[in-house]
């Protein structure tokens, strides 16, 4: 076990490149269907944006995440390996005997680490989302009929300084709550399964999981880590959207209330399906580029050794 480590931030900003890369399009998808009207299932929804927007569409607002998400990605991994090494090496100080990690450090671990995420991944999340939602139909609040939406933002900076101007820097942190809520059960759903999965994948002669064991454990970590969270996230993609046209919730709860009022239970399930499926290849390349990163930046043999 070794002290604090910088690899592990320099090898999660390139797993956070992969991931974005492999796993944007999907996450527009995710969005407008939790956040948007008029998309009767998933692929109704990929059809639309399609027809609308082209193949273009998908990709919108992609700019900002590939940069931000790559740093965000790189504190998430950072602060997560760092922290469960800190802590197995706090429980085993006094232990001749003692087992690198345990299921308590990782559980803490994942939990730092999503408190932590939402700091930095609050205003990513948010810009993001108004970029992805600013060209899709709107619900009027006053007829609750649908209106074509016009472009309300330029780009990635020409959102940040409007939210800033019109919402304040406290607007940038619109839907934290909701955040906090989803990422710091879906962190204990992320790198848990994966750690435990890829310690099972993993042939006891061997020193560290290979590559396909560590692009199965990652991508089957990030399928359950998405399903599971979306109630939350499908709340937080609300709380985010609002405000690019309208403002029609107060907070988590009024979100709620609004919407299983409109659209009954099943709202919270709404984009389980995208992603549980875009869990699956963006988390296998975010712990595959990470793994593979950290190996060749520790100049070892193992692909992974924490």
């Amino acid at each position: 076990m070794g002290s604090f480590q910088l690899e592990d931030f320099a090898a999660g900003w390139i797993g956070g490149v992969a991931s974005v890369i492999v796993g944007y399009p999907l996450d527009t998808v995710k969005t407008r269907l939790q956040a948007g009207v008029g998309y009767a299932n998933t692929f109704n929804c990929i059809r639309m944006v399609y027809k609308r927007e082209s193949v273009f569409g998908f990709f919108k607002g992609m700019s900002f995440p590939l940069a931000s998400v790559a740093i965000y990605n790189s504190v998430v991994f950072g602060v997560f390996s760092n922290t469960q090494r800190f802590l197995s090496q706090y429980r085993c100080r006094e232990l001749e005997d003692c087992p690198g990690r345990s299921l308590s450090d990782l559980l803490l671990a994942s939990m730092v680490t999503g408190m932590v995420s939402v700091g930095l991944g609050g205003p990513v999340d948010l810009i993001k989302i108004r970029l992805q939602m600013q060209t899709q139909p709107f619900q009027e609040a006053s007829h609750g009929l649908k209106s074509r939406a016009v472009a309300a933002y330029q780009g990635p900076v020409h959102c940040f300084a409007t939210i800033v101007r019109t919402e304040g820097l406290t607007g940038l942190y619109r839907g934290a709550s909701a955040m906090l809520l989803r990422d710091i059960p879906g962190y204990c759903f992320y790198f848990i399964p994966y750690v435990f999965l890829s310690d099972w994948i993993t042939p006891e002669a061997c020193t560290g999981p290979s590559p396909y064991g560590v692009w199965l454990a990652g991508g089957i970590a990030g399928a359950i880590s998405w399903g599971t969270a979306t109630p939350m996230d499908v709340v937080k993609s609300r709380i985010q959207a609002d405000g690019v046209y309208l403002n029609k919730y107060r907070g988590v709860l009024d979100c709620i209330s609004q919407s299983y009022q409109q659209e009954g239970f099943k709202v919270f399930f709404r984009g389980i399906t995208v992603n549980a499926v875009r869990g699956f290849p963006m988390s296998a390349a975010m712990f595959l580029g990470y793994e593979l990163s950290l190996k060749a930046l520790r100049g070892d043999h193992t692909v992974r050794n924490k």
